[in-house]
């Protein structure tokens, strides 16, 4: 299993970025996928999750309404689309994938997964 993320860059406060998360050597509809983020001197948390298999998708109170996660099956591609971006959402943010299906309770557990693909850098500053 291999996760190749990208698509961080510097963007100023209200920007947008769209994250990718291209997987390979797996049978994509049967994996779920979630992007964490991880901030100098924080944990690392939970932002989005989708669960392949049926489409359901989880997001922290601090990104909802602004953050989309969605997958392009063909593609094998898990995609976090990032609006009205602001300085707190500075962070290396990575995806991750397992096979088990996750719950309102369990997608933000960095523990349950994996596969982890390498970071990939997001700075909101102006």
């Amino acid at each position: 299993v291999q996760l190749q993320a990208s698509g961080g860059g510097l963007v100023q406060p209200g920007g947008s970025l769209r994250l990718s998360c291209a997987a390979s050597r797996f049978t994509f509809n049967y994996f779920t996928i979630t992007w964490f983020r991880q901030a100098p001197g924080k944990e690392r948390e939970g932002v989005s999750c989708i669960n392949s298999n049926d489409g359901t998708t989880y997001y922290a109170d601090s990104v909802k309404d602004r953050f989309t996660i969605f997958t392009d099956n063909v593609k094998k591609t898990v995609y976090l689309q990032m609006n009205n971006l602001q300085p707190e959402d500075t962070a290396v943010y990575y995806c991750a994938a397992d096979r088990v299906p996750k719950s309102g309770s369990t997608w933000d557990v960095s523990d349950g997964y994996d596969y982890w693909g390498q970071g990939t850098q997001v700075t909101v500053s102006s």
